[in-house]
């Protein structure tokens, strides 16, 4: 008797190895594929995040599935990614955030540059200078000379500590000699609901993001952050046609955890720019988005050299974090 349970029980244990040895030899993807965004619903990240995840899930015809994990600052979602199993199948979209928001944390969760590996930069996004439509100004001249006229007045949100919103607003703040009153929010789709409702004067965020509202009548676009203005509101100038040289971007790209085979990163980064070559590109670039595509060492040298020059603006501005 003792022998059939153990001749049933070594049996079985052989068959779900077999299983297992099945599934790994299958190609990438074989199972679902968990994609973390480490914000809330509703943002633009989360809008770029979810048209990419669809198109990868129609490519490889597996099931993707987009996971909001927000907090932190966007690092729950984040830390969530960098201890998960290095196998493809937990993946972080995130946006130029994720360099700096472990910047004011004196114990940080993860390494961004060692705990993740670079995937793919999807998109680089202009940023918006939106305001609300209670706030009497229709251009960046007219919003200078309103701010000096009403020191420590003028309110403009911040979706996220240290994101490329919050480090632009700082830019543009020294770079105008704007005296701003900054708001921090959790997220982006807060802010735009005072930004309607007249709560909050202004805000910089992707084009993307104000686009819809600006479209609506709801508030006003009146400059944007490119060097050049963009095709999908060519009426408004950017802010460098008054403030020369200033330019600024947030972005977005793919990341797994570290020690994912090169394999499965090279796999991921073929099937994202597969998708930014169809017509994900025609809708990105509507919406005011810039595509630049290109291999995962493109893509670490970038974040490399966006993230030191974030740590410039920092510096030179002297953000504080506590």
């Amino acid at each position: 008797m003792t022998n059939k349970f153990t001749l049933r029980k070594a049996l079985t244990a052989s068959l779900f190895a077999l299983a297992a040895t099945m599934a790994s030899a299958q190609p990438y993807p074989n199972k679902q594929v968990n994609v973390i965004i480490p914000f809330p619903p509703g943002g633009t990240l989360d809008t770029v995040g979810r048209l990419l995840v669809q198109k990868l899930a129609e490519q490889t015809g597996q099931v993707f599935i987009v996971e909001n994990r927000a907090g932190g600052n966007g690092t729950i979602g984040a830390n969530a990614v960098a201890k998960a199993p290095a196998d493809g199948y937990t993946l972080l979209f995130n946006a130029s955030t994720f360099t700096t928001s472990t910047l004011p944390l004196k114990s940080p969760p993860y390494d961004v540059v060692k705990d993740f590996v670079p995937i793919a930069l999807v998109a680089k996004a202009p940023l918006a200078v939106a305001t609300s439509n209670a706030l009497p100004v229709t251009d960046i001249k007219s919003l200078i000379a309103h701010a000096k006229a009403n020191p420590d007045k003028l309110s403009f949100a911040i979706g996220s500590i240290a994101s490329a919103g919050h480090l632009a607003t700082e830019q543009l703040r020294r770079a105008a000699g704007l005296d701003l009153f900054i708001v921090p929010y959790k997220g982006s789709s807060p802010v735009y609901q005072d930004l309607v409702g007249g709560r909050i004067a202004g805000f910089l965020d992707p084009i993307l993001g104000a686009q819809a509202f600006a479209k609506s009548g709801h508030l006003r676009v009146i400059a944007v952050t490119s060097a050049k203005r963009v095709p999908s509101m060519p009426d408004v100038p950017t802010v460098g046609e008054t403030v020369p040289g200033f330019e600024a971007y947030s972005w977005y790209g793919l990341w797994a955890p570290a020690k994912t085979s090169p394999e499965i990163v090279k796999k991921l980064n073929a099937e994202v720019n597969k998708a930014l070559a169809g017509d994900m590109k025609e809708r990105l670039l509507n919406n005011g988005l810039l595509i630049e595509p290109g291999t995962p060492a493109d893509f670490a040298k970038f974040q490399k050299d966006d993230t030191a020059s974030a740590m410039k603006i920092v510096h030179d501005a002297g953000i504080k974090f506590d």
